[in-house]
This record gives C-alpha cells, structure tokens and sequence, in this order.
C-alpha cells in the first residue's frame, strides 16, 4: 500500500490564516475531482473560516466524556473506513482527551497517512519541539503541545502562512481572531510587535532549513554534484600556518556581502596525522571562525587539492577563500602548489587566492629532531668503528669467500649499524665498508685502486644499497617516533576535554588537569592589568600582572615567575611552575593555552549573564505586573463601579432587595480587588527581599477558621480535620492566613459542585502538615512546579479569576517563615497541597520593616 503525503500548513503566530488556506487547497483538490473528506476543522468562531468548509464532507466527530465533562474528537476509526483520498485534518499538535486511541493527534495523522490518505493539517511554529524554549523565551509562553520535528520534517510539503506584524495585529484589533474580551490582553501580550516578528523569523529560518535539507536529498539521490549557488556558502582553507586569521577574516568580509550567507572553515589533515599543523594555531583560529559566526571542520585526505574540493562540492560551496602559496619561486618551479592546483580544477566555485604577509617567504624548516636517542646512535657509531674491522679480520680467515660474499656481508652489517643508531652512523658504515672492502678483498689488494670494472659496479651498488637502507631506516624510526608522539599528544587533548565537558568550571578543570599531565607544582592563568603601560620591562612588573585563574601551590606574580611561560594573547599568558618544558610539549601547552582563552572568555560571561539574570527577572516580572494589572484587576473595578454607578443613578428606582445586592456586588468586587492588591503588593516585597516576618507560635484550629471566614460563604462547606493535640507551628500570624486563604481558595475554584476540599493535619518529625485536598481534575506531575510561576495560570484558560499569583505568593510566603508548599496527587483524582511548618520554639523576629 502507497503511503499517503502530508501537507503542512505552518503559521509563524495563531491566526494568520492557516485553516483558511488549508481549506482553499482541499476546495481546489475538490473541484479537480479529487475525493476529499474533513476529518476536523476547528474554526474558532471565525465566520470566513467556517464559510470556507461549504459542502465539504464532514465526518461526524466522537464524543468522550473525561472527569464529568464532554469533549469531541477526530473518529478517527470513521474516517479510516470512509478511506478518502484527501482528509483534512486541523491543529497537529493538537493534544488528544484521554480516553482515545492515541495521545496526540500527529499519531492520529501517522495512521492516516499509513492507510494510504493523504492528509492537509496545520500548525504553528510555537509548537515544534525543538523551538519550544525558544520560544517561550521570546514570548514568556510555554507551549505544552509540541510535535516531534521528525515528523514536520518528514511532510512532503510544508507551506508558510505568513503575515506581517502590523496586518495580523489588525486583524486581532478588528476581532477576527479572537473575542473581544481577549484582544487587549493579547495584544499587550502575545501578540506584540517584537514577538510576531521574532516568531516570523523563526518560521522563516526553520523553512528554510527544510528547504536545504531538500534540496540537499535531491542533488544526491540525482547524483548531482555540481554546486547550486542557491545561498552563498563561503570556505576558507586553514593551514594552521600565521596567515590563518588573514584569510578567516576575509573570508567573513566576502560573506557579510550576502545576507544570510555561510561562513565555513577547514582544515585538510593528512590521512597518517603524522605531519599536522600547529594545534595551538588551528586552536585559535577556530575561536576567531566560532566569534565571526561560522564553523569549523576538520577532514583527512592524502591529495590536499582533491580533499579540500570534494568538502567545498559537498557542502554546496559558492566561493572558497586560499592563502597565496608561502613557499618560494625555486619550489613552484617542481610543483604548482595547492592553491593553483585548486584553482584548476574547482569548476563554478569561485577561488579567492589571498595574499599575505607570509606570501613567497617559504616555509620556516621545521626542526627535524633526532629519530632515535643520543645512546642508541653512540652505540650506533661504536658498532661501526670496532665492528667492520673485526668484521674484515674475520672474512680475512676466510679464504674460500668472494669479493660477492663479502659485499652481502657487509651490507648486512650496515643495515645492523643502521637499525641500531640510524642514518649518521649507518652512512659512516657505509663509507668504512666501501675502503676496507677496496682495501683488502678488491683487487689489486691494499690499495684504492680498482682494477676491473665490475668490481669498480659491485663497490657502487653496495654504497647507493648501504645509503638506501640507511635512510630507509631512519626515516622509518623516524615516523615511528612521530606516531607515537602524536597518539601520546591526542591522548592528552582527548583526556583534557573529556575532563573539560565533565567539570562544571572549564577553565579549573583545563588548568588541573595540564599540571596533572606534565606533573607541575601550579600553572597560573596571568592578565596584564588595564592600566599597564606597554613599555619595555612593564611586563616584568608583578604589579602589571593579576591571577585570574590558578591550580596546584602558590601561584606565579609574573609571566618571569615560572619556568615556563605561554602567551595565550596579547593580554593573557599562562605560566608553569615545577619543571621546565621541551619544545614538542610547547606545542599542546599551546593548544591548552588557546582554549584556556575560550573557557575564560565563557566564565566571564556566564558571570555578566547571572549578573544580568536578576534584572532580566524583575524586568519580566514588571511587564507581566503591568499586563496583570491592565487586565485582570479590570473585572472587580468593572463590577463594583457598575454597581456604585447603578446606585447613584436617578433614571432607575430600585427597591431596598435591589439595593442590598448591588451594595454586596460592590462590597465583594472590592474585597476581591483588596486582595489582588495585597498579593501584588506582597510579591513586590518578597521580591525586593523587604518582606518582614514575625514569628510566633499559633495552633492551626484558630488559624484554619480565620481563613475560612475570610473567603466568605463559599468556603463554608470546606471539612476541617485538625486533631485537638497537634502541637502549635511557628509562623507569622498575618501571613500564614494569607497563605490558607490562597491555599483553599484554589481549591475550591478547581473542586467540583458538591465537592468541597477538605482541610487535615497531622506532625512528624518537628513540623506540622496541613494538607488542603480537592477532587478536581489535578495537574499532571510533570507540571507541578509550573503552578508555583507567578503571573501565569496553567492552562491559561480563565483570565478572569485573579493575576495567577495565589501559589506562587503562597509558597513565597511559606518558605520565608521556614516552611514549603509541595504539591501531590489526591488519591482518586484531584491535588492536594501539603503545607509543612516548623514546630515547636518560635523563632526570633526577622529583621526588616514590620507590615
């Protein structure tokens, strides 16, 4: 069976029109012919979205009853056996009532489309999982309704429902969108300028994505590896030589050219990764690629040209950035290098041939270290000075060999020579053997002469032999030693990044773990103070030095403090202290030294981000006060300036039955109000740390009714179960009521009809419990510290019952006079909210203004 497609309509914010056009396109599939069934259109009231379903077919919905209520959902059994070519079905993540077939309803549409139809469905951006902190970040709204985006990538089509801010802020003001009791809280809320067009940008970007990741599958499945300059992608080939910076920095010139281009860096590595780059180089120029935007990528290949290419086609590269060849004009002469090499055969990439300072100045020799050790090559010389000639006394007694034998035995003994101290004494071997062999077995013996001309060959053939060999050998130790210094140096990066990812302070765990490597007594991160003059003997100075990061014992005053001192940049050095490093260990402080800059630049800001963390709260908090405010203290300022205004008016005579229930309209809105205020008021103190507390004992059978009275008749219901010897709990009178008063008033507001929470206490382990149970229809576990956020309801369904700070004033509250507020599950359905207190002794007033 063929599997049905999916179509996707994808709105950056609710009501830019994505039922709308989902629906445009099944009227269209349906004029075309094409059998077309809604399986679930949610129009939300809108009158054009609702017209726009005309004479579709509609699948009746299933109705489920969950905890006392009826919901309707997609019969999703109905519409597999109607079979339809097409069914339309609305609000992908959309969650399904419990009770059905499956939790969400994309699993729905998975089974749908596994049924062979085809499926028109919608959804916004918001609600892909891995945009969901983004967004509430954005928008101060957490979306609980989120797909996969395996599953939206998986659509054959996604289509974009877009609108501008200003036009759907329109549209939200003329009441198309929601009801006119709503709209100005979404307007100074959701729908403001800056998240719409945050929100639009996301969709854009993440559309865009997709669109790549397309267009990648086709060129691939077609075999085509041709670049497609559908979006500039802009390479820069790292050497790890001095020009690096250079070239990354006219790399990201070239791409800022374009909006929305890539910046890409990498570096070829040979396949053995016996000749790499200097690490602490590539180190630094992948800190300066990652702070310009780019990436950094690391390939191996034997042919550098034919690597660096098969990189740039697979990532779609338009233009790749090269430094001008650093070797001089008498080496381009033998080999045109990479960057002509390139250049020939890049085909449409653009190739950008940057010169540079370090431009024809030829590369700097590298230091070519001994291949074996100083021993082995004295050993080495010994064998050769005292062996050949014992070797040639031996062959001397032996008179049955010819001048053959003689050479294949010699050139034996320089290979030995060769094994045992490398090149120098094998070459010297080689040369002693060649006159003592002219010497006493060529003829005419003991002189230099050589009489016959295949002799004169033999004596070449055993030299040129006896050179091979030795450089073979050598060159052989010589990579062997390389290896195992590269395995031992990649051992070590591994080990400090592995201990790096692990420690929660990087730059601790970076300095820690290089002492522990070269065995250090300290190593110290040094910063040249913002003051210093730069003038020679400045640097000298420990006054122009401050530790800003140190391990092991007392750390050096100065980079000439230790032995060893690393420049990380023009104002950081690292130092060591205990031993002296050789040059080949240099080479991995460096590459150390390059990330203890990145790990230092991340604590600073981390620091800067908590520094900036407590304002970014009370700014947040201030805006949602503000929107609080402007919203839900409305209703009781509604309610009770009716009344009073009812009241006052001459046009309307009421009688005294009349008035009294105005007069308690009024009296309860403003009761209401009063209490808004002070939780307000009270959040505004714990926040600012001003909140005073008194403490003292007091017994919950007085506390527990006082609360009660305060909410009136609808808490008169309310079962109270409080033991007559439970000991008193220390709390401040005043707020503990406030606490109960929040406490039971959200549980009757959740409890349901002829239910009434019920209130029980009991002592354990000095301190006091007081549970507050309802039956109502509970939270889930996982949302349990979502309840305790203020300024939010979950759910956000009812706007019209308080600002949503009761729980988080409550536990506020509670944990300033010692205690805490934890939420379980009621057995049999519903949350109880357990308030815990300590007994016994009241503790000393707090300090602060007394309220």
């Amino acid at each position: 069976m063929t599997r049905g497609e999916l179509r996707i309509y994808l709105g950056a914010a609710p009501g830019v029109g994505k039922t709308y056009a989902m629906l445009e396109e099944a009227q269209r599939r349906a004029e075309r012919g094409t059998d077309v069934a809604v399986g679930l259109v949610e129009t939300h009231g809108r009158p054009h979205t609702a017209a726009m379903i005309g004479d579709l077919e509609i699948v009746p919905r299933r109705m489920l009853h969950y905890r006392g209520a009826e919901f309707t959902e997609m019969d999703l059994d109905a519409v597999l056996a109607r079979r339809p070519e097409v069914a339309v079905v609305d609000e992908l993540a959309h969650t399904n009532v419990p009770g059905s077939r499956n939790g969400k309803r994309w699993q729905d549409i998975q089974e749908l489309l596994d049924a062979g139809i085809t499926v028109l469905t919608t959804m916004n951006i918001q609600h892909l999982e891995s945009l969901n902190d983004v967004v509430a970040q954005i928008t101060g709204a957490t979306q609980r309704e989120t797909v996969p985006d395996a599953v939206v990538r998986a659509a054959e089509q996604v289509e974009l429902v877009d609108m501008t801010p200003e036009a759907l802020r329109r549209r939200m003001a003329h009441g198309n969108i929601y009801r006119p009791d709503k709209i100005d809280a979404a307007l100074g809320n959701y729908f403001r300028i800056g998240n719409l067009t945050a929100l639009r940008e996301l969709a854009l970007l993440w559309l865009a994505d997709k669109v790549d990741a397309q267009l990648d599958a086709y060129r691939t499945q077609q075999g085509i590896s041709a670049t497609w300059e559908a979006r500039e992608r802009v390479v820069v080939a790292l050497t790890g030589g001095p020009e690096g910076e250079t070239l990354i920095r006219r790399a990201a010139r070239i791409a800022a050219r374009s909006k929305g281009a890539d910046l890409l860096a990498v570096h070829v590595a040979r396949s053995d990764g016996l000749a790499g780059a200097d690490p602490a180089q590539l180190a630094r120029q992948r800190s300066l690629v990652e702070s310009l935007g780019g990436t950094y990528h690391h390939v191996l290949g034997t042919d550098v040209p034919a690597a660096l290419l098969d990189f740039a086609r697979g990532v779609n590269a338009t233009q790749l950035v090269l430094g001008a060849s650093r070797r001089g004009r008498f080496a381009q002469l033998f080999s045109p290098g990479v960057g002509v090499t390139t250049t020939a055969l890049s085909g449409p990439i653009d190739v950008h041939l940057v010169t540079h300072p370090e431009a024809g100045r030829g590369r700097q020799a590298a230091a070519v270290p001994a291949a074996l050790s100083r021993r082995r090559r004295q050993l080495g010389f010994a064998l050769a000075g005292l062996g050949l000639p014992a070797l040639t006394a031996i062959l001397k007694a032996l008179p049955d060999l010819t001048l053959t034998n003689d050479i294949l035995i010699f050139l034996a003994a320089v290979v030995g020579v060769a094994l045992v101290g490398g090149l120098w004494p094998a070459l010297v071997a080689a040369l002693g053997g060649f006159l003592l062999l002219n010497w006493f077995f060529t003829p005419p013996y003991y002189t230099l002469t050589i009489a016959e001309k295949d002799n004169l060959l033999a004596l070449g053939v055993f030299v040129g032999i006896a050179v091979a060999v030795s450089g073979v050998v050598d060159v052989a130790a010589r990579r062997t030693r390389e290896a195992a210094r590269a395995s031992a140096d990649a051992q070590t990066l591994a080990t400090v990044a592995g201990s790096v990812l692990r420690g929660q302070r990087p730059l601790p765990a970076l300095l820690d773990r290089l002492r522990e490597t070269f065995a250090l007594r300290a190593v110290s991160v040094l910063e040249l103070a913002a003051d210093a003059e730069k003038r020679p003997g400045r640097a000298g100075d420990d006054t122009a030095w401050r530790v800003v990061a140190s391990v092991g014992d007392a750390p050096a005053g100065s980079p000439s403090a230790g032995e060893t001192s690393v420049p990380v940049d023009d104002r950081l050095t690292i130092v060591l202290c205990g031993r002296r490093l050789e040059a080949a260990d240099r080479r991995i402080v460096e590459a150390f030294a390059a990330q203890a800059a990145v790990a230092l630049r991340q604590e600073r800001l981390a620091e800067e981000a908590a520094a900036a963390r407590p304002l970014a709260e009370a700014d947040r908090m201030r805006t949602a006060l503000l929107a609080a405010v402007s919203h839900d203290l409305r209703t009781p300022l509604a309610s009770a300036k009716a009344a009073v205004s009812s009241l006052r008016s001459h046009d309307v005579d009421f009688d005294p039955d009349d008035q009294a229930e105005l007069l308690a309209t009024a009296d309860e809105s403003l009761d209401r109000l009063g209490r808004l205020v002070a939780n307000l008021l009270d959040m505004s103190r714990l926040q600012a740390g001003a909140l005073g507390i008194n403490a003292t004992a007091i017994g919950l059978e007085d506390a527990v009714p006082r609360a009660l009275d305060e909410l009136g008749p609808d808490a008169a219901n309310v079962t109270t179960d409080i033991p007559a010897d439970l000991p008193a709990a220390t709390a401040d009178p005043g707020l503990l009521e406030r606490v109960l008063v929040n406490l039971v008033a959200n549980a009757l507001r959740h409890s349901p009809p002829g239910q009434p929470p019920t209130i029980t206490a009991s002592a354990h382990s000095g301190q006091v419990e007081l549970r507050v149970i309802d039956t109502g229809p509970g939270i889930p576990q996982d949302q349990w510290d979502h309840v305790f956020l203020p300024f939010q309801r979950l759910g956000d369904r009812d706007n019209s019952t308080g600002v949503g700070l009761g729980l988080a004033l409550s536990r506020g509250l509670a944990e300033a006079m010692g205690g805490s507020i934890t939420p379980e599950t009621t057995p049999g359905g519903g949350l109880t909210m357990v308030l815990r207190l300590p007994a016994g002794t009241p503790t000393e007033p707090a300090e602060g203004p007394q309220e």
